[in-house]
C-alpha cells in the first residue's frame, strides 16, 4: 500500500531561491531510489510573503519510505536543508488526506463533503455512460469496472477540480474546522 508523507519546511529569511532550486535537484534525484513513486514541490504564489514549501512524497510502502529516510542520500540531503530552513514537520498521509495535496489538510469532515461531492456525480456519469454496455458482464467484473474508471476519473480528473473549487471553503481556518 502506497505511504504519502507531507513535509513543511519553512525556509530562512533571503535563502528562499536557493532551498528551491536545490530541493528541485533533490527531488528528481530521489527517483533514483526505486521505492519513490512521486515527489512534488508546492511554493506559495509568487508576490506572497509566505516563506513555507510543501513537499509532498509517495513511497511505494512503509518499508521503502523507512529505507529512503534512513539512506545517507537523505542523511546528506537534510544535513544540507536544516541550514536553510527551519525545522521541517513531517506528517504521514492516511485516508482521505492524500486527496487534497496540501501540508496541512482540512478537517476530516470537510474532506468527506468534497469527496462526495466528486463521488456522487461521477457514480452516476459512470451508471449512464457505462451501464448499458456492461449489464451482460458478471456482476463482479461490472464492479470491477465501474471502480477502475472511478479511481481513474477520481484521481485524475474530479477531485483535482473539486478541490480547486471548494479550496477556500476547505482552507478557512474556523473554530469548527479545529473541532475535527
Amino acid at each position: 500500500m502506497p505511504i504519502h508523507v507531507a513535509i513543511t519546511r519553512k525556509v530562512l529569511p533571503g535563502k528562499e531561491e536557493e532551498f528551491k532550486d536545490a530541493l528541485r535537484r533533490f527531488l528528481g534525484d530521489s527517483f533514483l531510489h526505486g521505492g519513490v513513486h512521486g515527489a512534488a514541490m508546492m511554493t506559495a504564489l509568487p508576490g506572497s510573503e509566505s516563506r513555507e514549501i510543501g513537499i509532498l512524497r509517495t513511497f511505494a510502502d512503509q518499508a521503502e519510505r523507512d529505507a529512503f529516510y534512513n539512506s545517507q542520500f537523505f542523511k546528506d540531503w537534510e544535513a544540507y536543508a536544516s541550514t536553510l530552513t527551519e525545522e521541517p514537520v513531517y506528517r504521514e498521509l492516511t485516508g482521505l488526506e492524500a486527496w487534497f495535496r496540501s501540508p496541512v489538510p482540512p478537517p476530516r469532515w470537510k474532506m468527506a463533503v468534497a469527496t462526495l461531492c466528486g463521488v456522487y456525480p461521477t457514480s452516476l456519469l459512470l451508471s449512464y455512460v457505462l451501464g448499458p454496455h456492461i449489464q451482460g458482464l458478471h456482476p463482479a467484473f461490472r464492479t470491477l469496472i465501474v471502480a477502475g474508471c472511478m479511481v481513474a476519473m477520481l484521481t485524475w480528473i474530479v477531485m483535482p477540480q473539486v478541490t480547486k473549487t471548494l479550496k477556500p471553503w476547505l482552507s478557512a481556518n474556523s473554530k469548527s474546522n479545529k473541532s475535527a
